[in-house]
């Protein structure tokens, strides 16, 4: 065996071959991804920008031009987490398990990521925290948008998220409007063309660029570091944007359909050739696609480990999914996520839909589709309380994890700032 693995050894001088391409100035791929990124000045000039953007007091104040009545929701999250309304994990740890808990040793080391996707619009975020409140709940430590960009920007959602993730202690992403459903690929369209999308989501020729574009505006106006990715071509764009030094994080998306040991081997692979120096790299989630099981991601854990990566990239693995449009139900795999956290690190549960015999006693169980809808049509339709309820129902089904993972001793990360 190790005489054929020597022929996969990669010759060093191969790796010059690599960076002749890199460097070339003349070398149009390279040239049009440099062009993008100096609109909007040095790498050090774009994070000076970002963290300025991303001040708490700078998005507060954005919130109140764009959105005043938000900010009295800002600041009841404020007087609340102060307050030390939200329960604490020791608390929770023994409504779950009663005195046990003070005797339990938690496995903090492998503690899972609650995660919650998709958070439409910020009102669901007041409605969530009043039931955490009041329920003795955990608010998730991640959530995931696929909410249209612009359209948040001019609403005063954009900015309100963003300063409502700084009080809660969560991270969030966002999903750039650069994606397969802005008709980047005008030979495709509705489900009568869902085949033409298995060749690639939809960021073809220039929308490339057009994303990276669209990222360092949000970047650099609003503090957004973390955002959603679907095409190799944007991961390896996202990999040389942060080699240059520009701190950019983000996911990549379910929809790239990373499903075997070997695509997360090449995925991870261009993740340590563009790691910086410091071992870090922009790739913190990694989605994998819902047909990935346990045994998938413990063989990736392996090199990932290696790589030096445990603590970097963390492996997405959703547990339930949304009722309809994605995968046939009932779908839950909270059993398989309780057996692998326990020696798997660094894994975020995520809840794309409620738990499915909730979700399907709904009037309008949850749909992935509704995350494309303008936020006036589901207005003027009638389902924007039936939307919030399918939100809760995925605040429901991210507490039931917690529930379930405290049972076995193990441990979940929270919002951080609010269950101390």
């Amino acid at each position: 065996m190790s005489e054929l693995l020597e022929r996969l050894r990669i010759p060093t001088t191969r790796l010059d071959e690599i960076n002749a391409v890199l460097l070339n100035p003349d070398m149009r791929v390279m040239a049009d991804f440099l062009e993008v990124v100096a609109k909007y000045g040095t790498p050090e000039e774009i994070n000076a920008k970002s963290r300025e953007a991303r001040k708490l007091s700078n998005l507060m104040a954005r919130v109140k031009d764009t959105k005043p009545e938000f900010i009295t929701d800002l600041e009841w999250f404020i007087e609340q987490r102060d307050a030390g309304a939200f329960i604490s994990v020791d608390d929770y740890r023994r409504k779950v398990l009663g005195g046990k808990a003070d005797t339990t040793a938690f496995s903090d080391e492998y503690a899972v990521t609650l995660e919650i996707s998709a958070l439409q619009y910020f009102p669901w975020l007041r409605a969530a925290a009043e039931r955490a409140i009041d329920k003795g709940m955990l608010m998730p430590s991640r959530f995931i948008r696929v909410r249209k960009m612009k359209e948040q920007e001019e609403d005063g959602d954009l900015a309100a998220v963003a300063a409502a993730m700084q009080i809660f202690g969560a991270s969030y992403v966002e999903t750039l409007d650069t994606k397969g459903t802005d008709g980047s690929n005008v030979h495709l369209g509705g489900p009568e063309t869902i085949t033409g999308y298995f060749g690639g989501v939809g960021q073809p020729n220039a929308h490339a660029l057009k994303w990276l574009d669209e990222f360092l505006y949000y970047y650099t106006e609003y503090g957004v570091y973390q955002v959603l990715n679907i095409n190799p071509g944007t991961v390896f764009l996202g990999y040389m944007l942060h080699r240059l030094g520009v701190d950019i994080e983000f996911k990549i998306s379910v929809f790239m359909g990373n499903d075997n040991p070997y695509a997360g081997l090449w995925t991870l692979l261009g993740a340590k050739l563009f790691a910086r120096d410091d071992g870090t790299s922009p790739l913190i989630g990694f989605n994998w696609s819902n047909s990935a099981n346990n045994q998938t991601m413990e063989i990736t854990a392996q090199f990932r480990k290696d790589w030096g990566f445990e603590d970097v990239v963390r492996f997405e693995h959703h547990i339930v999914e949304t009722y309809k449009s994605i995968v046939i139900q009932p779908y839950n795999r909270r059993d398989e996520l309780v057996e692998i956290a326990d020696h798997v690190a660094n894994i975020s549960a995520k809840h794309e839909g409620g738990d499915p015999e909730i979700d399907k006693t709904r009037a309008h169980p949850s749909d992935i589709l509704d995350y494309f809808r303008d936020k006036s049509e589901v207005i003027e339709s009638g389902d924007w309380d039936a939307l919030q309820l399918n939100f809760l129902d995925k605040f429901d089904a991210t507490n039931k994890t917690a529930w379930a993972l405290t049972e076995k001793g193990l441990s979940f990360i929270a919002a951080q700032n609010l269950h101390t």
